[in-house]
């Protein structure tokens, strides 16, 4: 693959100029690549992918954002998006457990409950442990599906978004208090909301719903790690003649003497001239570029007062060969059903009080699990002491921030350790090596403020607070990621389709995703 770039003295000059090379920039320039269009995707660091990035320790890859996936059934929405680019049917997935791809356990109760795969097996399964609130469990699955329904290109439509305002208004907590009687239920229903950081006070309902409607149509694993999506989506951008670089890291835009956008430049003076501009990068760092007055000042102001969601501390943990059973669900634990909302807010003695645990196939004996990734929130403000420091180094960088650093992580992975042991009591000895990462990886290798995981918190009393349109008050610069609609794999696939909406036609783009799909449906 050519990544490297020598500037030409004839200024290259590219119909669109893609900042960026997460989910949201490759799925753009991909799309417009197939319509003709001469693309370039620039990326700062050594690895494409964004959030999709792996990294390989002790011969064992590990995902960095991308864990399990949903709606990738044949006809289910990401599927569909994925076969218009071509990549659906090339992915390696595994099927998660259908009667409980996320299991949900607390410290003060032995029993272990299941979000099931399909809402017939999901109101089955739970309803074994909550059988007077069956009724219920049907209402809400309902509510799920109407909202999602209410998102036109959540399924691939193009219509109107049907009541707006009062859908994106519902708080999440108020509207599962309002339909459930048991306070356990209400738990475990929002028990695997670390997929968008869940606040009582704040989480809409249409996030809760858009998160785990796709993963209860169908959840995955992607074998051998998420990488693959972007190095399938790079493969496809190629055959439609679309370059991309790595070691570009944008600076600035640079304008003619009308003020108009005409390039971007780089740190090391490159320039990439351009019709079209999309940013995948982060928003607060594109208005920097080129300054809050050309976006508009109360734009720019709305969107730098913007709360951003928080990191988190990853453990990854390499078993010996044969010696950890493999565990086709995710586990999402907690100490108690008072520690589900609002989990990393809470000042505890008792760290972690929540974790999310997944796990890896070993190919060679299926059996067994190769690997396992633990996660849990953490804030910017505990590792910002190293804030000063830089490390995109993808291999084994041990002591590049400083041994107090080593020392803090450390400490931190044996706290969770203790933590495991409690519902695997002979871990520790199954463990060949352990790795980790933390807010300040985030940071460096994906570029997101404060190393966050979501982009920006929603809140349900300001829902239009956070929207953030495509096309930008600038006329040729847009935006894509997960700051555009919704974050996770959907959503920011769905975004980038939106991206390219605004640039193509809505009723164009759509229609042909509609026909291609169809026509390959029928090869």
């Amino acid at each position: 693959m050519n990544t490297s770039f020598t500037q030409n003295k004839s200024k290259p000059h590219y119909d669109i100029v893609v900042i960026g090379s997460g989910l949201g920039g490759l799925v753009s320039a991909l799309i417009l690549a197939k319509e003709g269009k001469k693309v370039v995707v620039l990326e700062k660091n050594n690895q494409f992918g964004g959030n999709l990035q792996t990294f390989v320790r002790n011969k064992t890859i590990f995902d960095t954002g991308v864990h399990y996936i949903g709606g990738l059934a044949k006809g289910e929405n990401l599927y569909n998006y994925f076969k218009y680019l071509n990549i659906a049917d090339k992915l390696k997935l595994k099927q998660l457990n259908k009667d409980g791809f996320d299991m949900i356990s607390f410290d003060d109760d032995k029993n272990v409950y299941p979000i099931a795969q399909t809402y017939q097996n999901f109101v089955d399964q739970l309803s074994v442990f909550f059988p007077e609130e069956r009724e219920n469990l049907i209402e809400y699955s309902r509510k799920l599906e109407e909202i999602c329904a209410a998102f036109p290109m959540y399924n691939l439509a193009t219509a109107a978004f049907a009541d707006e305002e009062d859908f994106l208004a519902i708080n999440a907590k108020v509207y599962i208090d309002s339909v459930f009687t048991n306070e356990r239920l209400k738990a475990v229903l929002v028990g695997n909301n670390f997929l968008y950081v869940g606040q009582a006070k704040k989480t809409p309902l249409y996030i809760h719903a858009l998160s785990v409607n796709s993963y209860i149509h169908s959840a995955w694993r992607c074998v051998n790690g998420g990488s693959q999506i972007s190095t399938l989506l790079i493969k496809e951008l190629k055959k439609y003649g679309g370059e991309i670089y790595k070691y570009q890291e944008i600076q600035t835009f640079v304008q003619d003497e009308n003020e108009e956008v005409i390039a971007c430049e780089t740190k090391e003076g490159k320039r990439f001239y351009g019709d079209l501009f999309i940013s995948n990068i982060d928003i607060k760092k594109t208005i920097d570029m080129l300054g809050e007055r050309k976006f508009g000042k109360p734009f720019s102001k709305r969107v730098k007062s913007l709360e951003v969601t928080p990191s988190v501390f990853s453990v990854y943990f390499v078993f010996k060969p044969k010696s950890f059973p493999y565990i086709n669900h995710n586990i999402y634990h907690f100490n108690s059903i008072n520690d589900v909302w609002d989990s990393y807010e809470k000042s505890i003695d008792n760290w972690p009080n929540t974790y999310i645990a997944t796990f890896s196939l070993d190919q060679k004996n299926e059996a067994y699990s190769e690997s396992m990734t633990v996660m849990t929130y953490m804030t910017f403000d505990k590792v910002q002491q190293w804030e000063e420091t830089y490390n995109v180094d993808t291999n084994d960088n041990y002591g590049n921030r400083g041994e107090d650093y080593e020392a803090f992580k450390r400490y931190k992975t044996e706290l969770i350790i203790k933590k495991l042991e409690n519902k695997f009591p002979d871990i520790r000895e199954k463990i060949l090596a352990i790795h980790t990462s933390t807010p300040l990886s985030y940071r460096d290798f994906i570029g997101s403020e404060k190393g966050n995981m979501y982009g920006f918190l929603k809140d349900s009393h300001h829902p239009m607070k956070t929207f953030i349109s495509p096309k930008s008050k600038v006329k040729n610069i847009y935006f894509t990621g997960q700051n555009v609609r919704v974050h996770g794999v959907l959503g920011v696939t769905i975004g980038a389709f939106l991206t390219c909406c605004e640039i193509l036609g809505s009723e164009y783009l759509m229609n042909k995703v509609h026909r291609e799909i169809n026509q390959k449906a029928y090869e």
